[in-house]
């Protein structure tokens, strides 16, 4: 646990480094205002998302046209967090059942 809050930490900080982004100055917004700058600001598909505790959901988007893609963390209280961003997204296709 204490690996992963040290990767998220050095994720925020290298935050700056990535200034040429489109979206690298959004670090915390409401939810509605994430969504829109994501979606309609940016042209951002949500990818994939999953629950990381009780009161946390992770999402991943991309936008399809650049390969960007930024990991937004949601939370119950309506703030969204972006908690890491990069480039060279792909969607892979799913593995054949084995069956």
């Amino acid at each position: 646990m204490d690996r992963l809050i040290a990767l998220l930490a050095a994720a925020f900080l290298a935050a700056p480094a990535h200034a040429g982004s489109r979206i690298a100055d959004v670090i915390c917004e409401t939810r509605d205002v994430m969504l829109l700058r994501l979606e309609q600001t940016h042209g951002a598909k949500r990818q994939g998302r999953g629950i990381r505790g009780p009161d946390v959901i992770l999402e991943i988007w991309s936008i399809p046209s650049t390969g960007e893609w930024t990991l937004v963390q949601n939370y119950a209280s309506g703030k969204s967090c972006i908690v890491a961003m990069g480039k060279g997204w792909e969607m892979l296709a799913e593995p054949a059942d084995p069956a």
